[in-house]
């Protein structure tokens, strides 16, 4: 069986700067790319907060400066998915696109996925007005008037971003009370720019694709229906913000390792070390809170750097 010192569960900024950093520390990694390589940017076409970009640089064009500049450094990409890992004893036994392998050290950078509406419509104007990410995506909506839907804590931390950019932020809940903490609730009730559309659930979202987040083109209203009366209403919007919530892709390791109530993997503050040694977890996997490309990255790099110390010292936790 084929012996590896480190394999990589995941692609995406935390699975390439993991490889980038382990091939330069001559690890020869192997990374297996997953259902979707590059990870959720691949879906995201304007991307303007990563550092070193001031033009901006489209979300699968970086993906693919990642994944060149691991595979220049020796890296080894495997385009598929993970099928099983057995982590009750070293070295790890990991298998995947037909392939079984034993590995010495394992970082887990799988992601997650954003909840979406499941509707034709919502799906067909991804990243043309339609996102689940203010913090990425709403410098695009300056000025503009926008809706979130959801009513947890998520959706009131979008609700309030993008009240300091947009002209009117309408808030569409299914029920007419919020799941947000009692804080939350204040601060977005509080905010006169933030509107509410109460019992409403979005069954269109209307317009035509463009040219990305900045094309002519894009949402221009969404459909809704209440959910006590049955009408039918149209919002006009310039943009659709999703956030009822994020599925950390972590099904691989339930029983394995320690996961949180939410399912991310859970590690030891200031670090990427998990509940089993010589497992290390990076990026959204492991991250409720930033959900970042940046910051995914920045645990990929921390990830590797554990890695190559825990090897060095021989498999023993330092």
């Amino acid at each position: 069986m084929e012996r590896h010192q480190v394999v990589i569960i995941g692609s995406g900024p935390a699975g390439y700067t993991a490889a980038i950093y382990a091939a330069r520390a001559n690890l020869k990694p192997l990374l297996f790319a997953g259902i979707q390589p590059g990870g959720q940017l691949t879906i995201t076409t304007d991307v303007e907060n990563y550092p070193g970009f001031p033009k901006g640089v489209l979300g699968p064009e970086l993906m693919e400066l990642f994944r060149e500049q691991a595979v220049r450094f020796g890296t080894e990409v495997i385009d598929g998915v993970v099928d099983r890992v057995v982590l009750r004893e070293r070295p790890f036994h990991v298998e995947g696109s037909g392939r079984q392998m034993l590995a010495e050290a394992l970082v887990i950078a799988t992601g997650a996925q954003a909840r979406w509406l499941d509707l034709p419509s919502e799906t067909a104007l991804r990243g043309h007005g339609v996102s689940a990410c203010a913090t990425c995506d709403g410098f695009f909506f300056k000025n503009r008037e926008v809706v979130v839907v959801g009513g947890g804590d998520t959706a009131m931390e979008e609700a309030l971003f993008l009240a300091k950019m947009c002209s009117k932020v309408t808030v569409i809940h299914r029920r007419d009370s919020l799941r947000a903490s009692k804080v939350m609730q204040a601060r977005a009730l509080a905010n006169p720019k933030i509107q509410w559309a109460w019992n409403q659930e979005v069954i269109e979202v209307m317009g035509e694709k463009g040219a990305g987040f900045t094309g002519a083109a894009g949402v221009r209203a969404v459909r809704t229906r209440d959910t006590a009366t049955k009408e039918v209403r149209e919002i006009p919007c310039q943009g659709l913000f999703v956030a009822i919530g994020h599925s950390p892709t972590t099904q691989l390791f339930e029983g394995q390792l320690e996961l949180d109530a939410n399912r991310y993997i859970k590690v030891q503050p200031g670090t990427a070390k998990t509940s089993v040694q010589g497992v290390f977890a990076s990026g959204d996997a492991a991250d409720a809170v930033y959900r970042q490309a940046v910051t995914a990255a920045g645990t990929g790099c921390m990830a590797a750097i554990e890695a190559e110390r825990f090897l060095g010292a021989g498999g023993v936790p330092h």
